[in-house]
């Protein structure tokens, strides 16, 4: 087998490089990384999840003050999830003894819901013209879908298993992320009262048998941290790989920096599942505040409920610069992680190996 970095996907997406940076929500994600990426040969992406529509336009913006090269933005296409048998006294009654911790205030009432602003985040989207869209937690419904392709957007959804690569194939994305387990972050996973923790399934295991099973180009996304694992996902079927918690510690990404010192100092046991801090399954590096809840063996709220009542805790722990109660969201590779290195020397590295790998077997 003769492997290329100059694949399909690269056309189709209109960059040099095979690699995409992950778009993580929620602070590390900035325009600046986006760009970096963008301007050295990969596609960079704007975690745009958390943001309104103003922000998102005025992010784009700014993505587009610092690279004419394609980006992409990405969203989360949460399904509404079910809040039986969780009782929102009992959850504040568990966060108000952390939040005590914290001397922050307490807490009486439940979060209240909060219209979901998905449909207005992708109308920003279009009316940005971004070049590419891309989804975790399920499809772009339509008519988006139809109004993105006539807009002459690339669409992409994240999968974690074959039947969601399938679905999403047949909806109309253009390429596939193929999300193994040991990636950082929420799992891409489409319904998760059939996976409560998302769908266990490795990256070598899952993106051969997506990359059988359908036609579009497969991005390998989950402990790919380097050209090593870029290289093993080409000969995997891949077109590309996805790499978010390489990015984390990246000079240009808006990590704090007790999020950053405590990646350089996790290895590969350090994470863990949970849906404690957002309701949804994430993996992150086990903490104080992840210890406590474990041992309260209380059921988190539903995304985004949990995500909202977490958030004055995560908040004041950042200003703190206490670790112990922040998300922590990281993959199973830290232990190749290097401090404050741009997002295009991590790019040029990756690519560097890479080359030097596939020139071995020519």
């Amino acid at each position: 087998m003769r492997l290329k970095l100059e694949t399909p996907l690269c056309r189709l997406l209109g960059i040099r490089y095979p690699i995409i940076a992950a778009g993580m929500a929620g602070g590390p994600s900035t325009p600046e990384l986006a760009a970096a990426v963008s301007n050295a040969g990969g596609l960079g992406t704007l975690g745009a999840a958390y943001l309104t529509p103003d922000a998102i336009r005025e992010a784009v913006r700014r993505v587009r003050t610092l690279t004419d090269r394609p980006f992409a933005v990405n969203l989360f296409a949460a399904s509404p999830m079910s809040q039986d048998g969780v009782r929102p006294e009992e959850i504040q009654a568990q966060l108000n003894r952390i939040r005590e911790e914290l001397g922050i205030p307490r807490v009486s009432d439940g979060p209240a819901a909060v219209p979901d602003p998905f449909a207005e985040q992708v109308q920003a989207l279009l009316e940005e013209k971004v070049p590419v869209i891309s989804t975790a937690f399920g499809i772009l419904p339509e008519p988006f879908m139809t109004q993105a392709k006539a807009a002459g957007a690339k669409v992409i959804a994240m999968a974690t298993t074959v039947r969601e690569a399938e679905m999403a194939e047949q909806a109309g994305c253009d390429a596939i992320v193929a999300q193994g387990t040991e990636a950082g972050g929420h799992r891409g996973t489409f319904d998760v009262a059939l996976h409560p923790m998302g769908a266990n399934v490795g990256t070598f295991a899952l993106v051969p048998q997506i990359a059988d099973r359908v036609s579009v180009p497969v991005i390998a996304a989950g402990g790919i941290m380097d050209g090593r694992g870029l290289v093993a996902a080409l000969a995997l079927g891949a077109q590309g790989v996805q790499m978010g918690t390489r990015f984390l510690t990246a000079a240009e990404a808006g990590t704090h920096a007790a999020y950053r010192q405590a990646l350089l100092e996790s290895s590969e046991e350090s994470t863990v599942i949970t849906k404690a801090f957002s309701g949804r399954p994430a993996r992150g590096i086990m903490n104080a505040f992840l210890r406590q809840w474990d041992e309260a063996g209380l059921q988190p709220l539903a995304f985004p409920l949990q995500n909202t009542a977490t958030r004055d805790i995560r908040n004041a722990a950042a200003e703190r610069g206490d670790a112990g109660y922040m998300s922590l969201w990281a993959g199973q590779g830290t232990r190749l992680l290097k401090a404050d290195q741009s997002a295009a020397g991590i790019v040029e590295e990756t690519v560097r190996q890479a080359e030097a790998l596939l020139s071995t077997d020519e």
